[in-house]
């Protein structure tokens, strides 16, 4: 009597979250036994369950570490703590088990972040740049990243998915922008002065401090780099089938936009006549009643995805008024 072919494993540490769940629909589409790892009683293994994760690991065909604190919060020194912690942790165990493995995963991709790169309104980063931003988004990303890329496992290609803003339906940071938009606060937010604080400073056992000030007249010209989510889905499919690559990987669409063209073309999108503008010390409370970061949304965040699009991953959304009007289901 034949048996039915066994289907190969994915595992995704920190399935259950939006990209997580993104990805287990897809892989299961592709044909994929998806197990997860994660804090929640519908996970196939638990974090402190070490010999669970092995169990997983040892035999899957790809790994996926999502796993972390989210990063629209205060960073109050219990946050940014955990933040950390909670992205270095799960890394270092996912690596245990992979090195541990007598069938380790041909690919592990692991979250990480584009924060890192330094500050920029004039040119963009690409792979091949540094990571010379500092202070405390940064250094989570460096930490992050050397947890990924320690020691040897010579049967695992190791990629870090430095992701931008991922937009599509049910996305927070999407919903919340599109709520401001209806409401008539979709207007630019400009980066000003603001009372001193600590919150940025470096953490992690090689902490740096910011170089620059708290602020930069960006008048609304900071950049932020986005990634539909289909686009996000689909370039860890192609990363997957491309054995070529490894290292880093930008997660973003190739064409960022400025804070004015991201809030008109919201605007745009909910039919809102007029947006409020929100110069600093008006958004700064606000993010406190939110509590949440202004740097989420002050920053300029410019990258390029150079690697995608040199092994020629064409984007379904390369431009944010048609990934938009997808979303909007228009």
């Amino acid at each position: 009597m034949s048996t039915a072919p066994q289907r190969p494993r994915a595992v995704i540490g920190g399935g259950s979250g939006y990209l997580g769940t993104a990805l287990r629909d897809a892989l299961r589409i592709d044909g994929y036994d998806v197990r997860t790892i994660g804090r929640g009683v519908d996970a196939d293994a638990r974090w402190d369950d070490e010999d669970g994760i092995l169990r997983l690991v040892d035999g899957s065909a790809l790994v996926i570490g999502l796993a972390g604190r989210r990063i629209d919060c205060r960073y109050t020194d219990r946050n940014r703590d955990e933040i950390l912690r909670s992205r270095v942790r799960t890394t270092a165990a996912l690596h245990r088990a992979i090195s541990s493995a007598a069938d380790p995963p041909a690919v592990w991709m692991n979250g990480s972040s584009a924060t890192a790169y330094r500050y920029s309104l004039a040119t963009p980063r690409t792979e091949a740049d540094p990571l010379e931003e500092r202070g405390f988004s940064p250094d989570v990303t460096r930490e992050w990243e050397a947890a990924l890329f320690a020691g040897e496992l010579p049967g695992t290609r190791r990629i870090a998915l430095r992701t931008s803003l991922v937009l599509g339906h049910g996305a927070p940071v999407m919903t919340m922008l599109l709520r401001l938009a209806r409401l008539g606060l979709g207007g630019s937010q400009y980066d000003g002065w603001w009372f001193p604080h600590r919150r940025y400073r470096g953490i992690g056992p090689h902490p740096t401090e910011p170089a620059r000030p708290d602020y930069e007249h960006s008048r609304g010209r900071q950049r932020l780099s986005w990634m539909h989510e289909q686009d996000f889905v689909q370039a860890v499919r192609f990363l997957r089938d491309h054995d070529e690559i490894t290292g880093p990987v930008n997660m973003a669409s190739p064409n960022a936009v400025t804070n004015i063209e991201l809030m008109r073309t919201l605007r745009r999108a909910v039919r809102a006549p007029f947006g409020l503008p929100a110069p600093r010390f008006v958004l700064e409370p606000g993010m406190a009643v939110l509590r949440t970061e202004s740097e989420l949304i002050l920053k300029s965040r410019w990258v390029l995805p150079q690697v995608l699009e040199d092994a020629g991953y064409v984007f379904r959304f390369p431009e944010l008024s048609g990934a938009v009007r997808q979303i909007q289901g228009r």
